[in-house]
């Protein structure tokens, strides 16, 4: 890839995707009540610089097409803390939220016009109406960290989608979102954590960091594969390098969201994406 902040062609491998898959993403399968359930999907989003790495682009378009073309789409970004509760817009072709700086002006322009996700909406607010209540931003589009992944996973833009905040970065008040909204994976609607296996920028400055990313990797690729939900939750004291790889819990937690909202939380994941760009993991699960 070029240097991402001055790339010789902006969003270039992603023009390149569109010309090359948008006649079979139109034609993707719909999910029919036969498939059963879908999975809960764990994605590590990247920023605009994924844009320009084909091969990242590849392999989540190529992961989409492994599962029938959802009903909807729920997600959840490490982008977007709010509570109470809330939910972005919901009307067709809805603005994006361009919450990124210092990056080419061309992906402030990149556009993602989702169908009209009213009646999602109405839905997600029923499957929590015991528990919260759901307060609608009509002002604020998809963040990237749900618009960047879903522009490689369905570029036809022909699924409805709403976005859902991070009540807090408590890892046990996302398991619990989570498995709110698991009864809607039955409908036919994908429910999406957004976040980052390892987010550290402070590996690009000192890649003898990387052992610490490494190591919190391969321990949360364990423990998933163990069913250890538990020690997830508690990774701030159960991981090695979890300081150096999660300063913040904001691009962590959303896995625990797509643990909550597996059908055994903890069991069946695997993974769809396993390696390392910029010094950080972007491993990529699905949970049955």
């Amino acid at each position: 890839m070029d240097d991402p902040f001055n790339p010789t062609r902006p969003a270039g491998a992603y023009d390149d995707l569109l010309a090359r898959v948008l006649p079979q993403a139109r034609a993707q399968r719909a999910w029919e009540p036969s498939d059963g359930p879908l999975p809960s999907l764990f994605v590590s989003h990247g920023a605009p610089p994924t844009l320009d790495d084909p091969q990242w682009l590849g392999d989540l378009f190529a992961w989409a097409q492994t599962l029938p073309k959802p009903r909807a789409i729920v997600v959840v970004s490490a982008h977007w803390e709010n509570a109470p509760l809330a939910i972005t817009a919901t009307e067709a072709g809805s603005p994006l939220y361009y919450d990124f700086g210092g990056f080419h002006p061309r992906y402030y322009t990149l556009q993602y016009r989702t169908p009209d996700a009213t009646a999602l909406a109405h839905r997600v607010a029923g499957s929590l109406a015991d528990t919260t209540p759901l307060h609608q931003h009509v002002g604020r589009g998809l963040d990237h960290g749900a618009f960047i992944p879903l522009m490689a996973m369905y570029p036809a833009a022909d699924v409805p989608v709403v976005q859902l905040s991070m009540p807090s970065l408590d890892p046990a008040a996302l398991l619990a979102l989570g498995e709110r909204l698991r009864e809607l994976r039955q409908e036919g609607v994908l429910v999406i954590g957004s976040g980052f296996m390892t987010h550290s920028f402070e590996v690009f400055r000192n890649p003898r960091l990387h052992g610490h990313i490494a190591a919190f990797d391969e321990w949360a690729a364990d423990a998933m594969v163990r069913g250890d939900v538990d020690a997830l939750v508690d990774f701030r004291h159960r991981a090695p390098g979890a300081s150096i790889a999660h300063p913040t819990a904001d691009h962590f937690v959303p896995l625990l969201l797509t643990l909550g909202a597996s059908t055994n939380p903890g069991e069946q994941v695997q993974d769809a994406i396993a390696r390392m760009v910029f010094g950080n993991s972007i491993r990529s699960v699905q949970a049955a």
